[in-house]
């Protein structure tokens, strides 16, 4: 194992900034205490989060800068003001510069995959990147991308998403040979548009050792979690991961208000809190947080904007898995690039030493 991960932060990201992206580092250092933090953004701030805590701060070097991108930029206002000074821009190029193993931010999605793509250029032969995240199932968990970096797709991005999908799953999952579905209004062939059935024809037929291709999946099969990894194309993907928390705060509210409603309901929670706990635990949308941008010459994660410290916690997690699981040479070698696999990451060539 190596003696550090080094996370690339941008500590002014996101609905809150410092003062939620500080906690959930030391939290999430708690987890991994291999690790360490470059903190960008206003150092004011940051330092006065960092008081409260020492043992983060012990791990941490703090670089300032005035700019941070605004949660309403378009990627093109972000990119003209925030290239090259802005908190989001200087986290990005840590990891491109080789200071950083993965840079997080809570930041606006549309400026983070702009900057990342900007900065950190795509893998040879991918047009696009892919936002994929961790999606709680009925029996277990699967990876679900695009959520959202990019609108549309043909059958050609549709199979390269699945692939990388795949990587993710198989890193994360310890799964060999992780099963694929397209996410589609019905499960038989006929059905979907043009691009979905031609991705699945090319799936079919490239009967890839990597990854099985199950087939179609209806958006309820998400939550049964009916394949390992399921693709759909950014406008599907988002509207499908909203609906989904939005049904899940939607389910806990009704929860509430029918447990207040009698005294014999609160009494019967009182004997059921510890279910209704674990329950509430599974649909947490922070509890799931964390989304990879899939297709970049790094490794760049984002996190809820709206999100807490617990839940930017989990974003840093899922970062330092993806370098511990070295997942930019696990996406390259199901590529197959030729045979030539992109250079592991330092946290990783260290880990095989």
């Amino acid at each position: 194992m190596p003696k550090k991960v080094r996370i690339a932060l941008d500590a002014m990201g996101g609905d809150i900034g410092a003062s939620v992206v500080i906690p959930g580092a030391a939290i999430s250092l708690t987890r991994h205490p291999d690790s360490e933090f470059l903190l960008f953004g206003d150092s004011a701030l940051i330092e006065k989060e960092l008081a409260n805590h020492p043992a983060l701060k012990a791990v941490s070097k703090v670089i300032h800068t005035d700019v941070a991108v605004s949660m309403h930029d378009k990627p093109s206002q972000a990119l003209r003001r925030g290239r090259k000074v802005s908190s989001m821009w200087l986290a990005i190029e840590a990891v491109k510069k080789g200071e950083a193993d993965v840079a997080v931010s809570a930041g606006n999605t549309g400026a983070l995959m702009a900057m990342a793509r900007f900065c950190l250029r795509m893998l040879d032969g991918i047009e696009r990147p892919g936002l994929a995240a961790i999606w709680p199932t009925t029996r277990g968990d699967s990876v679900v991308l695009d959520l959202g970096a990019t609108i549309g797709g043909d059958a050609n991005h549709l199979k390269t998403l699945a692939v990388m999908g795949s990587a993710m799953a198989s890193a994360l999952f310890d799964l060999a040979r992780p099963t694929v579905g397209l996410l589609n209004i019905g499960v038989e062939e006929i059905k979907g548009g043009d691009e979905i059935r031609d991705a699945a024809e090319l799936l079919r037929n490239a009967n890839l050792p990597q990854l099985e291709f199950v087939g179609f999946v209806e958006g309820d099969g998400i939550g049964r979690g009916d394949a390992d990894v399921i693709v759909t194309e950014g406008f599907s993907g988002n509207i499908a991961l909203k609906a989904a928390e939005g049904t899940a705060r939607q389910f806990a509210e009704y929860l509430r208000n029918a447990m207040a409603r009698t005294w014999r309901s609160r009494i019967g929670y009182l004997f059921a809190k510890n279910a209704f706990k674990a329950v509430r635990d599974k649909v947490d949308p922070n509890k799931s947080n964390g989304a990879v941008f899939l297709g970049l010459r790094g490794i760049v994660v984002k996190s809820h904007g709206g999100t807490n410290a617990d839940g930017f916690a989990y974003a840093v997690d899922v970062g330092y898995d993806m370098v511990r699981y070295d997942l930019l040479t696990k996406i390259n070698q199901m590529l197959n690039r030729d045979g030539q696999a992109l250079p592991a990451s330092p946290a990783a060539q260290e880990a095989v030493s």
